[in-house]
């Protein structure tokens, strides 16, 4: 499992998920930078995400949707805050209703992914989640967002393979 960590920290309003991949940064970068990628890996596995608009640069917005096995389509949206290729993102988002526009009645939060080479060939990514408060923070959880993140990040080693048998 790709996955080495999952830490909640009340204090700091936070959810951290760190995964490391036997890849370059280059191609983690990838995996946020090309929407194809992105949406095969971003969702549980059994709420696939599909992105109907992905502009990774900063003052743009990604919009997203995923399908669940009952055809239910959450959708979600990040403000692009920070982009510093290959090794940093910074956004901001959360729910959106059916149209893109922000749900208001759902927290927004900021996600901070860091990745960044830890020996040859290999990389950790981090996606540090930041919250508003408790509150929010709590509510989120309760979706199942820690779980969901887990199984979401569990799935890059498959895409990764694939690309390197590709090659």
């Amino acid at each position: 499992m790709t996955v080495t960590a999952v830490r909640k920290d009340p204090q700091r309003l936070t959810l951290t998920v760190e995964a490391e991949f036997d890849a370059s940064v280059e191609r983690i970068w990838q995996l946020w930078a090309d929407p194809r990628k992105l949406e095969r890996w971003w969702g549980p596995p059994t709420y696939p995400a599909t992105f109907t608009k992905h502009d990774l640069t900063p003052g743009s917005r990604i919009e997203y949707h995923m399908t669940g096995p009952a055809g239910d389509q959450p959708h979600g949206y990040w403000d692009v805050l920070e982009v510093e290729p290959p090794r940093r993102i910074v956004l901001r988002g959360g729910c959106a209703n059916e149209d893109g526009t922000p749900n208001t009645d759902m927290p927004i939060s900021t996600i901070r992914v860091d990745i960044q080479e830890v020996a040859q060939g290999r990389t950790r990514m981090s996606i540090e989640s930041v919250f508003p408060s408790i509150e929010a923070m709590e509510q989120v959880l309760a979706m199942g967002t820690e779980e969901g993140q887990s199984q979401a990040v569990s799935q890059i080693d498959a895409i990764l393979a694939e690309e390197t048998v590709q090659r």
